[in-house]
């Protein structure tokens, strides 16, 4: 049940951050600043007991719920998180974000443009890569234009695959599998998730700048090799099943613009692209699909 002591947030913006430590401590600290001066003021909430996240969450005035369900080797779980968020939100809709990422006024302007839309709905889009090895200067009245300007010149646009966001309406968070965040593929099939659920999946990817600090991953014993093909990834990927649950932002249902909302048809022509790489699996959805209509329906009583 939602607490209803507290007064309603335009959005709850959810994290799980690492131990603070190193530049981790650096790209964290400044991810979260970005977030404290979007406006309208999102609801913020810091998830984990990884070291420094009680501390920063009282230095920065936010909420912090410690308590998350862990895999056996520690990793929190995608499930136990938003299903946690969810029940502690102030908001009807909310957004998971990664601990790296900084956003702008523009993730404000287009959460603003896609609320109206009947839920379930979900925005998502691809992210900006850029090296950040300092504090950014918040205190400047221009950070944003020389953010823009620094990632611009010195970052990429990384691929659809990668998503570091999701903008969501409530429900969405639940009954998720128990995947391993952080570990590959997680991410893909929450979209999945979103579409199996007929939500209106958005891809914001034209409009919104999210700014994510390239790090390594040291916080994982097998390193980068660990995370993408570690036990967990495996595990991950097999509770998701077949390749046709791995979705990326080009399948998105929408399109939004610096103009409108507009309709996406990708998602099928991606589909049959992918099948070819797949063909087991593609046959394995056809024998389903074409399966569904006959199988035993309960017998009708008639009075």
């Amino acid at each position: 049940m939602r607490a209803n002591n507290r007064p309603s947030a335009p959005l709850t913006l959810f994290a799980l951050p690492k131990a603070f430590r190193g530049h981790i401590e650096i790209i964290q600290r400044n991810a979260i600043t970005s977030w404290t001066r979007l406006q309208p003021n999102p609801e913020i909430i810091l998830f984990g007991d990884d070291p420094g996240t009680a501390e920063v969450a009282r230095e920065f005035g936010l909420r912090h719920i410690p308590e998350v369900e862990r895999n056996s080797a520690g990793t929190p779980m995608v499930h136990d998180l938003f299903a946690k968020a969810e029940e502690a939100a102030h908001s009807d809709l909310l957004c998971y974000v990664n601990s790296d990422i900084i956003l702008m006024d523009d993730f404000p302007t287009a959460v603003g443009r896609v609320s109206g839309c009947s839920p379930p709905l979900m925005m998502v889009g691809r992210r900006w890569e850029v090296d950040l090895g300092e504090p950014w200067d918040f205190a400047r009245p221009d950070w944003q234009q020389c953010l823009r300007s620094y990632v611009q010149r010195e970052g990429r646009q990384q691929s659809t695959a990668f998503i570091d966001y999701f903008v969501f309406s409530r429900g969405l968070g639940r009954n998720l599998l128990p995947l391993a965040i952080g570990r590959m593929r997680w991410d893909n099939w929450l979209v999945w998730h979103a579409r199996s659920q007929k939500a209106t999946v958005i891809d914001a990817s034209s409009v919104v700048m999210a700014v994510h600090q390239n790090h390594d991953y040291g916080h994982h014993p097998g390193g980068t090799q660990g995370v993408r093909y570690g036990e967990e990834a495996r595990r991950n990927r097999d509770l998701i099943g077949d390749w046709y649950r791995l979705l990326t932002v080009e399948d998105a249902t929408h399109k939004l613009t610096p103009s409108a909302l507009k309709r996406s048809y990708l998602h099928a022509w991606l589909t049959i692209k992918r099948a070819w790489s797949h063909p087991a699996g593609m046959a394995r959805l056809i024998a389903r699909t074409v399966a569904r209509p006959f199988r035993r329906q309960p017998a009708q009583r008639f009075s």
